[in-house]
């Protein structure tokens, strides 16, 4: 399975928060491949910066020491978020969403929102 983290997850798996299940746990380890998209950095990024939340200080090296893998967004994941029925409003989902589709990624999260997309979704 290849899996896309949903940003509050890839927060909680760095910070081994107890909010993750054992499945969880377990799928994230057991993975083909885990990703983590640039949309998630710059949103934490963004909320580091006015003090909502607290992260890794290097985040990209952390990243990397857990052994996640970066998507980066495109054109064509751009085109796609804007085009996206509006289930969901905010920009940093509708792009992981997106890029979940577009890459036939499963999106692990904690929103069920997410559902109402067409798009493989795990449920915390």
């Amino acid at each position: 399975m290849r899996i896309l983290l949903d940003t509050n997850v890839l927060l909680w798996w760095l910070a081994d928060d107890a909010r993750l299940s054992n499945v969880i746990r377990r799928t994230i380890r057991e993975a083909d491949a885990v990703f983590v998209s640039a949309v998630s950095a710059w949103e934490i990024e963004i909320k580091r910066a006015t003090g909502k939340l607290s992260a890794p200080d290097n985040l990209e090296r952390t990243i990397r020491d857990f052994n996640l893998s970066g998507l980066s967004v495109s054109v064509p994941h751009a085109i796609a978020a804007g085009r996206l029925p509006k289930h969901h409003r905010d920009p940093f989902d509708r792009m992981l969403i997106a890029q979940a589709k577009l890459e036939s990624l499963t999106l692990v999260t904690s929103d069920v929102a997410f559902q109402a997309y067409d798009v493989a979704v795990m449920l915390l």
